[in-house]
């Protein structure tokens, strides 16, 4: 197996963008990723999308998109794992890279979905759940999110406040974020007052949805200083799964599909969580984020309140936790949020995040998750 490294990073803002189309916002971010890696030819496409079919009525969309992506002729394939799209993609590409089946290839994620009115943007967002036991009842992603979220308060004899302080937090890093869908800060008086969406979620807890594409070039490490001064290499890879239907969870207080994932990226790069410098995470909630924090080693079960306190993932704390601001305040295009993750990862690693760069960074992780843990992917790089 060949070691694989990222050679070119390209973003486009998240937000209402209307102006914008699905193939408009997918050819901009590829368009940077190819100028930032030094133009290479790329061998395959493999794109993350969560929905077009439903948000844009648009099938068909890796061939679509690898055309208007300048690609015409480049072997193009569509990824779709829900929430995890962006992710799976890359997972994906490192493989296809480190397989030897290619050497450049273009690893790339983008949802459009704010054209699409609220009640459908929801049902279309429901179908990462069980659509026969689950949302057939009425149970929502969000509903389960607040169920866990009670019975961790519960467990934990956690507060309110303590979740309203990651959220606080994340639009603190996102202020600092060009890319950023909600690029200003809140105060605690905010985030505890927001509107109830599923107590005890409330308004602030939860992710926006945006439009928005990113992309990605990988190629071998051996080629990657051809065309990058600064490539960064992905070192450990880890994809895990647990069962679909929430209510056939052994613990609802863990997510095992991000153990697993954690455990085998862990292992093939051979770190300990402790010797990370930063990490992007899937807090489409913040209760999914307090759970991502415990099940990826970083604290003890119960005591994410306690390490938010004390400083730990504050940008210049011990271990920075999503200096984009993560889904909750960099916003969250479905099929391309685990892009995002890793293109912010790799700015961190190459020194040139501006305001919002983690000093020293060396080693970062990247965790994207679909549904309520359904699946997760871990990557961990290292500069």
């Amino acid at each position: 197996m060949r070691k694989v490294a990222i050679i070119g990073v390209g973003m486009t803002k998240i937000g209402h963008l209307f102006s914008e189309s699905l193939r408009s916002l997918f050819s901009k971010a590829v368009r940077g990723a190819l100028e930032d890696a030094g133009s290479p030819k790329i061998d395959a496409l493999y794109l993350g999308n969560m929905s077009a079919g439903q948000f844009n009525n648009q099938e068909n969309i890796a061939a679509l998109l690898s055309d208007f992506a300048g690609l015409n002729g480049t072997p193009a394939t569509r990824i779709e794992e829900g929430c995890g799209s962006g992710a799976a993609a890359i997972y994906t590409g490192y493989k296809a890279v480190a397989s030897g089946t290619h050497d450049f290839v273009v690893v790339g994620g983008v949802e459009k979905m704010m054209d699409t009115a609220t009640n459908d943007t929801t049902s279309i967002t429901s179908t990462v759940t069980d659509q026969e036991y689950e949302a057939f009842l009425g149970l929502s992603l969000v509903g389960i999110n607040a169920m866990v979220m009670r019975l961790y308060m519960n467990t934990f004899e956690v507060e309110r406040e303590s979740f309203a302080k990651f959220s606080v937090q994340m639009h603190d890093n996102a202020s600092k974020n060009p890319y950023a869908q909600l690029p200003f800060k809140i105060s605690m008086d905010k985030a505890m007052n927001s509107d109830p969406v599923a107590e005890p979620i409330h308004l602030m807890d939860c992710a926006p949805i945006g439009d928005g594409a990113a992309a990605l070039v990988l190629c071998p490490k051996e080629y990657a200083k051809n065309f990058a001064s600064s490539p960064i290499e992905i070192i450990g890879a880890g994809h895990g799964t647990d069962h679909f239907i929430f209510h056939t969870r052994n613990d609802f207080l863990s997510l095992k599909a991000t153990r697993d994932a954690a455990r085998e990226a862990y292992r093939m790069a051979e770190i300990t969580p402790g010797q990370l410098d930063l990490m992007e995470i899937h807090d489409t909630f913040s209760i999914t984020a307090f759970l991502t924090m415990e099940d990826l080693g970083l604290v003890e079960k119960g005591a994410v309140a306690q390490a938010i306190d004390e400083g730990l993932i504050s940008l210049d704390g011990p271990l920075p936790v999503n200096p984009s601001g993560g889904l909750k305040a960099r916003g969250h295009p479905i099929g391309a949020t685990g892009v995002y993750q890793m293109a912010e990862v790799v700015l961190q690693l190459r020194g040139e995040a501006g305001a919002r760069q983690v000093p020293g960074a060396e080693t970062g992780l990247t965790n994207n998750i679909s549904g309520f843990g359904a699946s997760s992917f871990v990557h961990i790089l290292r500069s």
